[in-house]
């Protein structure tokens, strides 16, 4: 289990690679700037002190590699769910898959969340996960090993769900591509 002060660097360090919040932090229509977003966590896990989580999570590249982004969506919250479309530059899908997973995970720690279940269309990164497949790739090592470390931190599961019961999160990531790549 990783202590308050350890995930605070690794999602402080996160932070620090986002130009700005309206870029991935978004309400269906609307987009959260700034300061709706730092009221919606600190109000979030005072009000709710989370238990259970759902998140869907994707990833996706134009390419493979090529200019990818991530999509999220973590319901549970008392305030609604929380959706995320991120820029994450020029990667491979599985990098991509990955990363929406770390996401996921970051949000649902800074939310105190004590249960995280996922949904992930990526059966790769959902039987690594769950240690049905070793990890061998050099470039997925890291990815995979930061997500176990934070998923330690909670109640985690992962499911593996079809690709059109995930729609909404890919449109994010799609999302989060094409508004970078235009």
């Amino acid at each position: 289990m990783i202590s308050d002060s350890q995930f605070g660097r690794v999602f402080h360090t996160n932070l620090h690679s986002i130009r700005s919040w309206s870029e991935i932090f978004r309400e269906p229509k609307n987009r959260l700037d700034e300061g709706k977003f730092s009221v919606h966590l600190a109000t979030s896990g005072k009000e709710a002190l989370m238990s259970d989580l759902v998140a869907y999570v994707d990833g996706g590249s134009l390419g493979n590699p090529g200019p990818s982004g991530i999509g999220v969506i973590i319901d549970g919250c008392e305030s609604g769910p929380i959706r995320i479309a991120k820029w994450i530059g020029h990667q491979d899908n599985n990098v991509a898959e990955y990363m929406a997973l770390m996401e996921a995970l970051q949000c649902a720690l800074s939310l105190k969340a004590k249960a995280l279940h996922v949904y992930s269309d990526s059966q790769v990164v959902v039987r690594q996960m769950r240690g049905e497949y070793a990890c061998r790739s050099s470039r997925l090592y890291s990815l995979h090993w930061t997500c176990r470390k934070l998923a330690r931190a909670l109640s985690f599961s992962i499911s593996h769900v079809p690709r059109a019961n995930n729609a909404e999160a890919n449109s994010l990531a799609n999302t989060a591509v094409r508004e970078r790549t235009v």
